[in-house]
């Protein structure tokens, strides 16, 4: 039986898992090179746009399916950092009527930054690899 705090952390793996993968695939969709002359105009490489793309949209299903949660949270902590210090930081928290602020950037932070503390592993394919592993060395042993 599953304790609050692993459903708490369940469902803000899977949230968080299925919103960055959103955004992954909207990069892809709305065409990828928009992306990558958006990353060259506000003055980064432009190949940062494919590799921000594809840990949203990796990254999102391995949160989903519980496959790194650790390591992958801290990808978007760092993703979100990025955007929040580059990009929304000038428009303030709330934005400026043009543009929307970093709140939405904090609460994904805070989320990731949650999980890489706490990790998941309820209804993980991490906990169901080294479970396994774990009951295999229990009885070689």
């Amino acid at each position: 039986m599953l304790g609050k705090n692993e459903i708490g952390a369940l469902i803000l793996r899977v949230t968080l898992g299925i919103l960055f993968f959103i955004h992954g695939l909207v990069k892809f969709q709305g065409g990828i090179e928009n992306i990558v002359g958006w990353f060259e105009s506000i003055g980064l490489p432009g190949f940062m746009a494919y590799g921000v793309a594809l840990v949203e949209l990796i990254g999102g299903i391995a949160l989903i399916i519980g496959l790194g949660t650790r390591l992958v949270s801290a990808l978007f902590a760092l993703i979100m950092i990025g955007a929040t210090l580059k990009v929304k930081l000038s428009v303030g928290l709330l934005g400026n009527g043009q543009m929307a602020g970093y709140e939405l950037d904090l609460a994904f932070l805070a989320m990731a930054v949650y999980l890489v503390i706490n990790g998941s592993k309820a209804l993980s394919v991490s906990q169901l690899i080294f479970q396994k592993d774990s009951n295999e060395f229990k009885r070689a042993a």
